[in-house]
């Protein structure tokens, strides 16, 4: 597989020297909603570039993500659909199963079965897996990506009445298009045409919601020190302020309950773990690693709690989907609120400092003589999959952006509509994911004990619509753009709507709007919706289903 993909770059990357290109679709961003949108735009007969920041296509879903977050299923439909249709099919040979046996897998994920062969789809897989389907999709479509390209974020947008006209990348080539779509985790694209985003939570009464704002004493999950045995102290010498707090806990007051912030849920790498000794490589020592980063952890342990094990979710080959789960985790609470509106150099910093804080948890847990054996001896029989990611020292390429920024546009989705107060107007897709925000901060509370902040699981009580006004910007504001992954929404609805299949939905629906946008020489924002509704259905999209009232 990375001969075939090296052999892809090389190509591609010749042709990407060749001369400037326009298009009548630029896509900048490379995740599975930039790869949607791509193969649509091809489908609908539009020449399209793919400018990519990564070097990798896919984003999270071939970043780790396997064992796909997709709620009612039923309503994944179109390319999305399309693409685990073809993770079942490499499943379905074989010579795919190299390190465990196809009957040894088990059939149940995420509370339904992980392989339909009704429907031929399979919903969870290993992450080159989802990279090769990308790949190939990509290479069977005549696509051409760009790699490795940067948009100069300051000075690289060109815009002119209104509409982006060009955008140049730190390489200084430029790039000429129609229509554009962002399809990054971050909004770059967007933020930098001046489209208006919010960054961080709403207050309640924003919008109306109940589970937007801070929401100090609302326990949702397993995520949080309420699920320990006794309380934990947060201070260096148990009781005693003045001995100061603990590494990794905020000193700073949590906030009012229901007041907005500037705080993002945490972000953590979805890693790719084996003990298939033959597969395994052991967890690497973090240059920077300081056991004293996981005093905290050792706290938990010596409280009695043991649940480190029960997010290591099991994929084909012997592998995990490994996310966080308990109070203290693999999850980096409170060291990525800049993250959104970092510089490219300040990004990296935040994402090393991901990097070092993760693997030194997993080196801590399985060679600190202090953590309780029968975790220890666990810990150590696990390791890096050998076959994953091997042109980064087998570890993820793509961190989990949880969130960003997210687009204040012509309409913004909130939970009045995902969990059907309010009708959706005008729907492009649909999502059934739960409401789930990750921790936001750990604080020390009036008690003082430590205590976690941010975890929200809520229902959606069944699937909900997404409105194509949350794809684009107000009226006004760059007229042919569309963004379908940080797209209009409030933080908490965005907990829901987050998901990769649901960005796979929304990418197809944006570069089926866009084609429609360029054919009748229309902004974006007046894009008839009869007419878009009926190609996504012809096209398979679900934009209906029975739960829906």
């Amino acid at each position: 597989m990375r001969i075939q993909y090296l052999l892809l770059m090389v190509g591609l990357t010749a042709v990407a020297g060749a001369a400037p290109q326009g298009s009548d679709i630029l896509i900048y961003g490379c995740n599975s909603g930039g790869v949607a949108a791509a193969v649509q735009s091809k489908r609908m007969g539009k020449t399209v570039v793919m400018v990519c920041p990564e070097r990798h296509l896919g984003g999270l879903s071939a970043g780790g993500l396997g064992w796909t977050d997709s709620g009612n299923k039923a309503v994944i439909g179109g390319l999305s659909r399309e693409f685990y249709h073809r993770v079942w099919q490499h499943y379905d040979k074989p010579e795919a199963w190299k390190w465990q046996k196809r009957e040894q897998y088990g059939n149940v994920g995420q509370g339904t079965e992980a392989v339909d062969k009704t429907g031929r789809t399979m919903w969870i897989f290993e992450p080159h897996v989802a990279e090769l389907v990308f790949e190939n999709w990509v290479k069977e479509s005549k696509i051409l990506v760009v790699r490795n390209a940067w948009l100069d974020r300051e000075k690289g947008v060109k815009m002119s009445g209104g509409r982006i006209q060009s955008i140049t990348t730190l390489d200084g080539k430029t790039y000429v298009a129609k229509m554009f779509i962002d399809a990054t985790y971050e909004g770059d694209l967007m933020a930098a045409a001046q489209v208006d985003y919010q960054v961080g939570r709403e207050s309640m009464a924003t919008y109306n919601e109940r589970w937007n704002g801070v929401q100090t004493g609302v326990l949702h999950h397993r995520h949080h020190f309420g699920a320990v045995a006794k309380p934990i102290s947060p201070y260096v010498i148990a009781g005693d302020a003045k001995s100061g707090l603990l590494p990794r806990i905020s000193g700073e007051a949590p906030g009012e309950y229901g007041e907005g912030d500037k705080k993002i849920q945490a972000y953590c790498y979805r890693m790719c773990l084996t003990q298939v000794e033959a597969n395994r490589v052991p967890f690497p020592k973090p240059a920077k690693y300081d056991a004293k980063e996981y005093e905290l952890l050792l706290r938990v342990f010596e409280a009695g709690w043991r649940e480190t094990f029960q997010k290591f979710d099991p994929i084909p080959n012997g592998k995990t989907d490994t996310n966080n789960h308990g109070p203290f985790s693999t999850d980096n609470i409170g060291r990525n609120w800049d993250y959104p509106e970092a510089s490219y150099a300040r990004r990296r910093e935040i994402l090393a400092e991901h990097v070092n804080y993760q693997q030194g948890w997993l080196y801590f847990i399985a060679n600190d003589p202090r953590v309780p054996e029968e975790v220890r001896t666990v810990m150590a029989r696990w390791g890096l999959a050998k076959d994953e990611f091997q042109d980064n020292d087998n570890w993820p390429h793509q961190i989990y952006v949880r969130e960003a920024r997210r687009m204040v546009g012509k309409y913004v989705m909130t939970e009045n509509e995902l969990t059907k107060k309010r009708p959706t107007p005008e729907p492009v897709g649909m999502g059934s994911y739960g409401i789930d925000s990750h921790n936001i901060q750990r604080y020390v509370t009036p008690e003082g004990t430590v205590q976690n902040e941010g975890d929200i699981g809520v229902s959606t009580k069944g699937p909900y619509q997404i409105s194509y006004g949350s794809l684009v910007p107000k009226k006004g504001q760059a007229a042919n753009l569309f963004v379908p992954v940080c797209l209009s929404s409030s933080h908490i609805a965005y907990g829901s709507i987050r998901m990769e299949p649901v960005f796979l939905i929304l990418g197809q629906s944006a570069a089926t709007a866009a084609a429609i946008a360029i054919d009748g020489k229309l902004d974006v924002q007046d894009v008839p919706y009869e007419k878009l509704r009926a190609r996504l259905l012809a096209d398979g999209q679900v934009l209906e289903f029975a739960a829906v009232r």
